[in-house]
């Protein structure tokens, strides 16, 4: 199995790379200041239209969009070279369009919904959510209660979600629903394209997070859309969001992936300068091993995920490579982010350096898209059930 990406794959991670050096690393200062300062962890419009501009003369929107949208039909093994470069910064910033997303509606949209949904989203001219977590079900799509009702050509929505990402600015959000209780996940649960000034959908309330995001909390109550919002075939929304949240798993490890190779890379070039009781960190044998396994698990989970990706781009369903790339992924940054900090000591506690805000990000990933818990559960299962 060859581990390289192509040469084209590689330029495309490299220009990635200097993007992310050039265009988001001067940004983190102001955004480190604005997060202490209880201000979220946003970017101003005066911050992102520049860098919008720059990424978009320099060819990076789009690029796992169709071509026959303006886009490039990356493959998902070579999104994860690009994923890992953006996950060196803690600069807020989504190359448009966001892949998992992208990759249901393309998977799912007829002719119609793609002129309305899919084209001016592949472009960038478009932002989308999705809903799926509710209150007290959590990742169990078998406790999912929010209900959609065929009524003549409408469909009305009746329900509540938690945790939804980027429902402030999004224009429509790809609303998960039960229409048939009886079949549970085989069958009785459908995607719905809801656009944001539909009535009946409420914004709740927004939700303050670790490291200064936000997540919203939204209520669905005699929300009457049109039958044609209905995304794919009546009951079949569960595999193409197993399919969305395939590609955001892969992501979220190529993240984690880049988020621990800049925690490495900042132990390595600390730990020589700081002498303590005569002798430099470099030389303290905790530090060594340290820096030993955090770069033998950054490797190992490099290659994991492009296992995986290689996998779901053959078309193959590695449900199983995905839960341990999540799994293993984020523990490992979680694990290499935190002696990244106690390298630094009293440095490494500040809100003035990124590794407090990397480390709120990966704490938030060990729950987000499945927590690990659940994660384990579902490799368990399925080794045992092959078996």
């Amino acid at each position: 199995m060859d581990f390289e990406l192509s040469e084209e794959h590689r330029m495309i991670k490299d220009l990635v790379a200097r993007f992310v050096r050039d265009e988001l690393l001067p940004l983190e200062k102001a955004v480190l200041e604005r997060e202490a300062a209880g201000q979220g962890w946003v970017l101003t419009p005066e911050e992102r239209a520049p860098v919008d501009a720059k990424s978009k003369e320099l060819g990076l929107w789009g690029l796992d969009a169709p071509e026959v949208f303006g886009g490039s039909d990356l493959p998902i093994t070579a999104m994860v070279g690009v994923n890992e470069e953006l996950g060196k910064t803690i600069t807020p910033y989504t190359l448009p369009p966001d892949s998992p997303n992208l990759r249901m509606l393309m998977s799912t949209c007829n002719d119609e919904q793609k002129a309305l949904y899919l084209e001016p989203y592949a472009r960038g001219e478009k932002t989308s959510a999705i809903a799926i977590s509710e209150p007290g079900a959590g990742g169990d799509p078998a406790g999912m209660t929010t209900r959609a009702v065929r009524d003549g050509d409408d469909w009305v929505l009746n329900g509540r979600k938690i945790w939804v990402s980027r429902v402030g600015y999004a224009d429509f959000t790809i609303v998960m629903a039960v229409t048939d209780k009886s079949k549970g996940a085989r069958g009785g649960i459908s995607a719905f394209l809801v656009d944001r000034d539909t009535p009946g959908y409420n914004v709740l309330r927004r939700i303050p997070m670790l490291g200064g995001a936000y997540t919203y909390e939204l209520t669905f109550e005699d929300c009457r859309i049109p039958a044609s919002k209905l995304l794919g075939r009546e009951g079949y929304g569960f595999a193409p969001m197993q399919l969305r949240l395939s590609t955001r798993r892969v992501q979220m490890a190529a993240w984690c992936t880049g988020m621990s190779q800049r925690a490495l890379d900042m132990m390595i070039e600390y730990a020589p300068q700081r002498v303590t009781f005569g002798l430099p960190l470099s030389q303290r044998q905790a530090i060594q091993w340290w820096i030993t396994e955090a770069a033998t698990k950054i490797h190992a989970c490099r290659l994991m995920t492009y296992d995986a990706a290689v996998k779901i781009d053959r078309g193959e369903e590695p449900r199983t490579e995905v839960a341990m790339i999540k799994v293993f992924g984020t523990e490992m940054a979680w694990e290499t982010i935190d002696r990244a900090m106690q390298t630094f000591g009293g440095m490494g506690m500040t809100k003035e350096m990124p590794l407090q805000m990397m480390a709120n990000r990966v704490r938030l990933m060990r729950i987000f898209e499945g927590p690990t818990e659940i994660h384990k559960m579902v490799i368990a299962r399925r080794l045992i059930d092959k078996r």
